[in-house]
């Protein structure tokens, strides 16, 4: 749904990191590609995402709250 203010396993700040990790990959599929692993790899480390709980935890969000909105 939206995404969480903090890793669950190590407890550090990953929402600010999602906004500029979604606008990064934003940028490269605006050039008609889609990014590569070392280029997400890549936008995580120069964001500083350097765990792998971290990781997981923008990797794997779904953004699904324009979905749910409709029906509240």
């Amino acid at each position: 749904m939206i995404i969480p203010v903090r890793c669950f396993s190590c407890g550090r700040v990953v929402a600010s990191d999602y906004e500029k990790f979604k606008t990064g990959m934003d940028k490269i599929r605006s050039t008609g590609k889609k990014p590569t692993d070392a280029e997400i790899e890549k936008t995580l480390d120069d964001l500083g995402v350097e765990r792998y709980c971290c990781r997981r935890m923008i990797l794997s969000h779904i953004d699904l709250i324009d979905e749910i909105l409709p029906f509240s």
